[in-house]
């Protein structure tokens, strides 16, 4: 999750990638995402197994910030937010 292109970044792992993606929007989720207003979703990945995500997340989490910057240009350079695409 996002707040802008560059600025404040989130995150985390869900189960329920529409359901998570519109708590955060929508200013559900006390913390980082909300105090930063972190409300477009500008990247996710999948995984069938939940231990992988985890462990991918707490990788990502020690990444620097431009590492994560650039993961996310690569896939979405405009910065657009995805959440129609994940609720479609």
């Amino acid at each position: 999750m996002a707040n802008h292109r560059r600025g404040q970044t989130y995150l985390g792992v869900t189960s329920n990638l529409p359901q998570r993606a519109w708590q955060h929007r929508n200013g559900v989720i006390e913390g980082h995402s909300r105090d930063k207003g972190c409300v477009r979703l500008v990247w996710y990945e999948y995984f069938d197994d939940l231990q992988e995500a985890c462990a991918c997340e707490y990788r990502m989490k020690k990444w620097k910030r431009a590492w994560k910057l650039r993961l996310i240009e690569e896939r979405n350079p405009d910065w657009r937010d995805l959440f129609d695409d994940v609720c479609a």
